[in-house]
């Protein structure tokens, strides 16, 4: 039976790579897919991975209707298989409505793969449509790492190296340089809620005085030294 199936992770788990070796796989047995995304790293039309693997796609605008276009296609005299989309978490709810229409009218596998939650840890409103429809969820088993080593389970977003909780929920950028203008950074639960990034850790790690934001003020305490009479 086909199904909707919603690939999930934190930035820099290998979403891309894995949508792309899925794309490899069919195709080598004589499937024929097509591949959407939105905001790609590459630019528009194209699938990317951070391990430099690329290959074109249709860019899903907020205008496009997944299913009117597969039936287009498909009318035209295309053939389509299977269909991947990746960033998926940008996508409109009535947008996913869309791909689970393409598995039961068409009888295609939509494989979907995008972030859950937000720099804010918000659910994206397309991943959240997805949980509710997708006939299965697959969180990537690649880990991704916090500067700390602990697992990452949080994706941040920092201008100039510092994480910043306000601002739009959809602002593109990459975590190959969370120092820039606008970058993304990948932290565990406990430095996500603290704010400290890699290089703001740095930063700390260069003063003596620094605690964690939320951590309790410690009172100070004056010790007195007692030395046995001679």
């Amino acid at each position: 039976m086909p199904e909707l199936v919603f690939f999930s992770g934190t930035m820099d788990c290998g979403k891309s790579t894995l949508a792309l070796q899925i794309e490899h796989n069919r195709s080598t047995r004589g499937l024929q897919g097509m591949i959407f995304t939105r905001n790609d790293r590459a630019g528009e039309g194209r699938l990317s991975s951070r391990l430099g693997l690329v290959t074109d796609a249709v860019e899903a605008g907020e205008e496009l209707n997944f299913h009117a276009h597969l039936v287009k296609h498909l009318t035209a005299g295309g053939r389509t298989d299977y269909v991947i989309v990746d960033e998926a978490q940008f996508l409109a709810p009535d947008q996913i409505d869309q791909l689970a229409r393409i598995v039961d009218d068409l009888g295609m596998d939509v494989f979907a793969f995008g972030i859950a939650t937000d720099f804010r840890t918000r659910l994206f409103p397309g991943s959240q449509r997805l949980m509710e429809l997708a006939d299965r969820i697959e969180v990537l088993q690649v880990e991704a790492l916090c500067w700390c080593g602990a697992r990452a389970t949080h994706n941040a977003r920092t201008v100039g190296g510092k994480m910043v909780v306000e601002g739009a929920q959809v602002v593109v950028g990459d975590v190959g340089d969370p120092t820039g203008e606008v970058g993304y950074e990948v932290l565990c639960r406990r430095h996500h809620r603290r704010r400290l990034t890699a290089t703001t850790a740095r930063a700390g790690a260069l003063s003596p005085d620094v605690l964690p934001i939320d951590a309790p003020a410690t009172p100070h305490v004056t010790e007195t030294a007692t030395f046995p009479a001679r």
